[in-house]
């Protein structure tokens, strides 16, 4: 038997993340394009910079959620 909750889980972040990879690529593409390679290399930092404090949330709840797991047992 399978479970369909993690299997469910799992293409939620996988399709999220790779949603997210494609839109920074093809900004980056367009920048890079458009206005040149400083541009798109300041482009990346603001993209880094503006994805940190959800890469950041993201990850004090994954350690909250194994941290709440561990105490259950």
């Amino acid at each position: 038997m399978r479970d369909l909750r993690k299997y469910a889980q799992q293409t939620t972040v996988r399709l999220t993340f790779g949603g997210i990879l494609v839109i920074v690529i093809v900004a980056e593409i367009l920048i890079w394009s458009f206005y040149g390679r400083e541009a798109a290399l300041f482009g990346a930092v603001c993209i880094f910079l503006g994805l940190l404090p959800l890469f950041l949330t993201w990850l004090f709840l994954l350690g909250l959620d194994w941290f709440v797991k561990s105490r259950h047992k």
